[in-house]
């Protein structure tokens, strides 16, 4: 086959490097991490494990590893894990030498392109999405795994020995750009508003990412009640259906191409599904999430019932508005998924008032404004944590929202939390922190796990 150079010592890392290894290749997986700083990670151990089988099969591993062209066996094929950007000179420069170069998800697509798969893309919602869709693919009896950035690495996909009957993946605008020949049969598209613009530079930019992955997909499922979307040139796409919650679309599409909600019940593609009472997440955001799913799940020629029992069943996803415990009449609710403004804004909303709210992180670029109005409306009291935690405060004091404080960890926060909510008769306490995990976390399921626990303690 050739030699395969692998970027990145993770789980898609890991798994790409076995899957090219079974099937012939020279490879060798590369860190830019030390020794030492490979250590410090939460699954140390599971790395130091993962680390030992590999070189056992015969896979280099280097760490403190940086790619160099200027070596004298170049690799016929790199491969990117997600975090790493594309647009790195090592890369671009790969590129132009006319080095294969993809992202771990199209090598995964590369061995199971004769599988349907299912792309769910956007700027939030897309966990809660791909989760409601592979709760209805499982109540169908269906081999369907969920991978990608939920789940399964894609590449662990392709490595299992039976063949999936679908491949249900989340996919960020990281996958979509370092996988430029993943054509779905089903891509859809949950929300869009500005993220990661310090990666992507411009809004622009980052909304045509997105949309390259619904362009290439066989059919397309879009949220009609976001305000971007509503604007998206719907005869670029070949095959599109349309999701609101409102039943009011503006757009001039047939109600047998839409998903929508009427007198109770969730009608898709004008046939009754199921009554909306039986959907257990509040807010409104979650009834947009599972119209896009209803939708993808009918496309795929799962049946009402299948698709009823999952609803009934589902319970929501971890690190997004998940109720943690309740103590001395608080419910404390982990909404560490809300990296940015907009999921933040959703995450508050969607809670009873007043709520203490715990955020900050590493901040991102966006459009704060709602964000700040919803605070002003239910938190009772914001803690702030971490980077951000002066820009917060900052921006709190320019709107005349004086209720804060900067406690800069969050284990203090928790901690400070109990207190304030009951002098304050707050009903919540909310870790939604309008921010990445980076800053003293290695990802936000990390930061989510740490609140976990801190909120255990106070139980015990």
């Amino acid at each position: 086959m050739g030699q395969a150079e692998i970027i990145g010592l993770g789980r898609s890392g890991i798994a790409a490097a076995k899957l090219l290894n079974r099937n012939g290749w020279q490879v060798t997986l590369g860190d830019r991490a030390s020794a030492a700083q490979i250590q410090s990670r939460s699954n140390a151990q599971e790395l130091e494990s993962a680390q030992l089988e590999l070189q056992a099969a015969g896979i280099g591993v280097k760490l403190g590893h940086s790619l160099d062209l200027e070596q004298k066996n170049k690799p016929q094929l790199i491969v990117v894990s997600p975090g790493v950007p594309w647009d790195i000179p090592v890369l671009v420069e790969a590129r132009k030498q006319g080095i294969k170069t993809i992202g771990e998800l199209e090598l995964a697509w590369s061995y199971l392109d004769s599988v349907p798969w299912l792309g769910v893309t956007g700027t939030n919602g897309k966990t809660t999405t791909t989760a409601l869709i592979s709760a209805c693919f499982k109540a169908a009896g269906l081999n369907a795994p969920a991978c990608g950035n939920i789940g399964y690495a894609a590449c662990e996909v392709a490595l299992q020995s039976s063949v999936p009957d679908w491949v249900i993946a989340e996919i960020s605008s990281y996958q979509i750009e370092s996988s430029q020949t993943l054509q779905p049969q089903i891509g859809i598209w949950t929300t869009l508003t500005p993220d990661h613009l310090s990666r992507h530079k411009t809004f622009e930019n980052y909304g045509k990412i997105k949309a390259s992955l619904l362009l290439r997909s066989q059919q397309q499922i879009l949220n009609g009640d976001d305000p971007y979307l509503q604007k998206f040139d719907c005869n670029k796409l070949s095959n599109s259906y349309w999701t609101s919650v409102d039943n009011r679309l503006n757009l001039p599409v047939k109600k047998d191409r839409q998903v929508y909600l009427q007198d109770g019940w969730v009608v898709a593609f004008g046939e009754l599904i199921l009554p909306i009472s039986l959907f257990k997440m509040p807010g409104l955001h979650n009834r947009q999430n599972l119209l896009l799913a209803v939708g993808a799940a009918r496309l795929a020629g799962i049946e009402k019932k299948a698709i009823t029992e999952a609803i009934a069943n589902f319970s929501g996803v971890p690190h997004r508005l998940e109720l943690i415990c309740d103590y001395r009449g608080i419910k404390f609710i982990n909404d560490s998924k809300a990296t940015n403004y907009d999921a933040a804004e959703v995450g508050l909303s969607s809670v009873t008032e007043p709520a203490i709210l715990i955020a900050g992180g590493q901040a991102k670029e966006g459009n704060d404004q709602a964000w700040l109005q919803e605070i002003e409306q239910k938190a009772a009291f914001v803690l702030l944590i971490g980077e951000a935690a002066p820009i917060f405060a900052q921006r709190l004091q320019e709107v005349n929202y004086f209720a804060y404080e900067i406690v800069e960890t969050l284990d203090q926060a928790v901690v400070k939390s109990v207190d304030l909510a009951i002098n304050k008769s707050a009903k919540t306490v909310l870790l939604s922190p309008a921010c990445a995990s980076f800053d003293q976390y290695l990802s936000f399921e990390h930061r989510g796990d740490c609140f976990r626990e801190l909120c255990q303690k106070l139980k015990d």
